[in-house]
């Protein structure tokens, strides 16, 4: 019976066939949890090889090239080299929980993923299959609450190390992903705002008749933008592990595949954040310029399509991350917390007044979610942030690492120091 079952999900149906049973529903579930599973780790496996590549071709180099057709075996020797490896225990180390930690770092990474829609339904014989995992109708809020949950692996993976800068890179992490929760939470209030609703289906369906909210909603997507970068420890954002100061940080004393976890559920994080804004920014897996993928008759060729069309804009924003990584330095910690403290928390606040006001406008005058209705929002946000932009260029914000002064102040102060008594003989 149950292998007619899974045969049955393989027929294409009338996509007017009545909702699927509890039994085809469960093999369907189980079924998307490999798929979704195996892609990921696969996926994770093959990041870490585009990073070194990427990294290379950014700085003129070739990279790894020697282990299997252009290096494409290279993460899997790499994943043999840290299976065979040993595990190494600090003496100070509290044990269980130095165990526990990279499990409870890469756990939070894999559920993440579970409720994010990455197709359109595929019709079957015994009904739609929703091409989500877990098709929760708060799955939004979901992912808040569970990626959270990720700042328990690396604080205690700091702590349980016995470790001062393992420690250190503990707190850091602590405190920065405090800071930035609050203001990707906040940023992504203005998306709930114009789709009416927190489940990520009807965010798709919103943004596919009307505009994008990449465009209706830019400084939203800027916000939240830079708190996914912060979120995943990432340049410029990645003090927790800083080399220069922390030698490794809260992963110095892990070794072997306790090691490894700690990368997986980074490349995870950063494959969920990507998916999340491209859901929520980039109508998700819905194809511009047409309705003809978010209408019935569902087929198996419109899941394909839509399918190869998320994971594109997906692995955009993977490929930004890298390029990122190897073009920027790093934020000093003031200016890290000075950013999420004192420019997002305020900006998404403000922001979330601005675009309350202006739907209830629209909704006064009658305009409608539509092209009008989103130009007028694309409009807005353009002035908001080039606003935004001019502010923050200013430098008086954020400290920057060195100060802009005039040429006709340099001039000013250099002959000030020319007559000081104290100048040093000979100029500069």
């Amino acid at each position: 019976m149950t292998w007619s079952l899974v045969l049955g999900l393989l027929q294409v149906a009338d996509p007017q066939a009545p909702p699927v049973s509890t039994s085809v529903f469960v093999i369907a579930t189980v079924i998307k949890m490999i798929i979704v599973f195996t892609v990921l780790m696969v996926g994770v496996a093959l990041l870490t090889l585009a990073e070194r590549k990427i990294s290379a071709w950014i700085q003129d180099r070739h990279g790894p090239n020697r282990v299997g057709w252009h290096g494409l075996l290279q993460p899997a020797a790499d994943g043999v080299k840290n299976i065979m490896k040993e595990e190494t225990y600090p003496d100070a180390a509290y044990k269980p929980l130095f165990i526990m930690a990279p499990a409870l770092a890469f756990i939070p990474a894999m559920l993440t993923f579970a409720v994010i829609p990455f197709a359109s339904p595929l019709p079957t014989s015994k009904g739609l299959i929703e091409m989500v995992v877990a098709p929760l109708p708060i799955g939004f809020l979901y992912i808040l609450a569970i990626a959270s949950l990720g700042v328990y692996g690396i604080v205690l993976a700091g702590w349980s190390s016995n470790n001062k800068y393992s420690l250190l890179g503990g707190l850091r992490s602590s405190a920065q992903m405090v800071s930035y929760e609050i203001s990707m939470g906040l940023s992504t209030v203005a998306v709930l705002l114009v789709a009416g609703n927190v489940a990520l289906n009807d965010i798709i369906w919103q943004q596919a008749t009307t505009v994008w909210n990449f465009f209706g909603l830019t400084v939203a997507f800027i916000i939240f933008l830079i708190a996914a970068f912060a979120e995943t420890n990432r340049l410029p954002f990645d003090l927790p592990e800083a080399e220069s100061e922390l030698i490794a940080g809260y992963h110095m004393e892990y070794s072997a595949m306790k090691f490894s976890l700690f990368f997986i559920a980074e490349y995870s994080n950063m494959v969920t954040a990507s998916a999340l804004l491209v859901t929520l920014f980039f109508g998700g897996w819905d194809i511009p310029f047409t309705l003809w993928d978010n209408l019935a008759p569902w087929s198996i060729g419109k899941t394909l399509l839509t399918g190869l069309f998320f994971a594109v804009k997906v692995l955009f924003f993977l490929f930004f991350y890298m390029w990122i990584r190897w073009t920027l330095p790093r934020f000093r910690y003031d200016q890290l917390m000075s950013l999420g403290w004192r420019v997002l928390l305020p900006v998404a606040l403000v922001y979330i007044v601005i675009i309350a006001g202006t739907l209830l406008i629209l909704d006064l005058l009658g305009i409608r979610p539509g092209a009008l209705y989103g130009l007028i929002l694309g409009i807005l946000n353009l002035v908001l942030a080039g606003v935004l932009f001019l502010i923050l260029d200013s430098g008086r914000i954020i400290s920057p690492a060195s100060g802009r002064v005039e040429a006709d102040q340099l001039r000013r102060l250099r002959a000030m120091r020319s007559r000081s008594p104290l100048a040093a003989p000979g100029g500069d």
